[in-house]
């Protein structure tokens, strides 16, 4: 069975949505979900749990992956 991953990527202001990835966050925080609209919730939750609070305009981008 497949488990859906969430990936909160945490972005600085001068990265472009689309260029924002594992790669070139700032910070990359994960946690399991049991659904992808659970998945969707849960990344701004999950980086606002680290302590993200939006300074310096860095912004969340959720991604949902699927561990196979």
């Amino acid at each position: 069975m497949n488990q859906i991953i969430v990936v909160a990527l945490i972005c600085a202001a001068s990265v472009q949505g689309p260029d924002c990835s594992r790669d070139t966050a700032l910070d990359v925080i994960t946690g399991p979900a049991h659904t992808l609209q659970e998945c969707l919730i849960q990344g701004p939750v999950l980086a606002a749990s680290s302590g993200f609070k939006g300074e310096d305009g860095a912004y969340v981008k959720t991604r949902c992956e699927v561990k196979h």
